[in-house]
């Protein structure tokens, strides 16, 4: 299959800036997916503000400024902007959607006319992120593809050197930290002084020295950090619609304690790979609980070590091509 990728963004990438701290989740997974689609012998082009126009992994990376003739491909994947199929010629056109747009927003958006007109298929990543979309911006149809994560954490190997005070915190601080914050400080540590909370580097003023801010560095800076980690902390947020954190966090076999916002109701089952509390209560009990008991916290570490490796991008490159060949 003949299958182009477009996007655009204000910064320049291509697959060389896998690890690159500049780069997003949206991004990752345009150069995960375009590898492995490539690696099962699909000929892929991504085209983008890329450095300059070469062959990288046997995906063709083309400069979007470059573009001068419209070329014809078996499935165009446009990256969050339905105005980005007009770089690429297709029967099948599928667009990535990072977030939960409103009607209202998708025409201050400009998309309305791009959308009518090319009609793509809406690719949904998480259960929550369809039953929130108005069903009107999906009205071409749809496909469902779950992401893995980077190869770094589907390959770690499990760590034994962990720091069993350390919790860590990998989202976004705008993804409820200062949530995450005011329990840790007025509660958790409270119950127990030796506590530590890695958190991604904000504006939040943090007086407590339990709290300690991680520069926000490259994957392999994130993966050092997780990797010395006994628990993720992730409240969840309305605007996750998949969550790589989390899944990050699954693939080295770290618990995750979260309160399910979003998507993290599907990215942690109970009681399994972590815990969901219903209220701040349960949150700080599990929290505290997990920390203290190395029966229960070896229990979802062994359960997690079983799921390890289960989700990888050549399973998600193949589910795409069935979606797609079922078009």
């Amino acid at each position: 299959m003949n299958i182009c990728f477009v996007d655009k963004t204000s910064f320049v990438y291509d697959a060389n800036s896998l690890y690159s701290k500049e780069l997003r989740g949206a991004e990752s997974v345009i150069i995960n997916l375009s590898s492995a689609l490539a690696n099962l012998g699909n000929q892929v082009t991504v085209i983008n503000n890329c450095y300059n126009s070469k062959s990288i992994n046997g995906v063709n990376w083309v400069n979007i400024k470059s573009i001068n003739q419209i070329y014809s491909y078996d499935l165009v994947v446009a990256n969050g902007d339905c105005r980005l199929f007009k770089y690429a010629k297709s029967k099948k056109n599928v667009l990535f959607s990072h977030s939960l747009q409103s009607i209202e927003k998708f025409l201050r958006k400009r998309q309305l006319f791009s959308y009518l007109k090319y009609k793509p298929k809406i690719c949904f990543i998480s259960n929550y992120h369809k039953k929130n979309r108005s069903k009107i911006l999906y009205m071409f149809g749809s496909i469902n593809l779950e992401w893995a994560v980077d190869d770094l954490f589907i390959n770690s190997k499990i760590s034994d050197q962990i720091n069993s005070n350390q919790a860590i915190f990998t989202s976004r601080p705008d993804r409820n930290l200062e949530m995450l914050l005011k329990l840790w400080t007025n509660s958790i540590i409270k119950k127990n002084k030796n506590l530590k909370l890695l958190v991604t580097e904000n504006n939040f003023k943090i007086n407590d020295r339990s709290v300690i801010k991680r520069k926000l560095g490259n994957q392999r800076q994130l993966f050092e950090d997780l990797q010395k980690s006994k628990l993720c902390l992730l409240p969840g947020h309305k605007a996750e619609l998949y969550c790589l954190a989390a899944e990050e966090a699954k693939e080295m076999c770290i618990p995750t304690v979260t309160f399910g916002i979003g998507s993290l109701s599907e990215r942690v089952e109970h009681n399994v790979t972590g815990f969901i509390a219903n209220n701040n209560d349960e949150f700080i009990e599990y929290t505290l609980e997990l920390f203290s008991n190395e029966i229960l916290w070896n229990k979802i570490r062994n359960n997690l070590i079983k799921k390890k490796g289960l989700k990888n991008w050549t399973k998600v490159a193949n589910n795409l091509i069935d979606q797609i060949n079922d078009i």
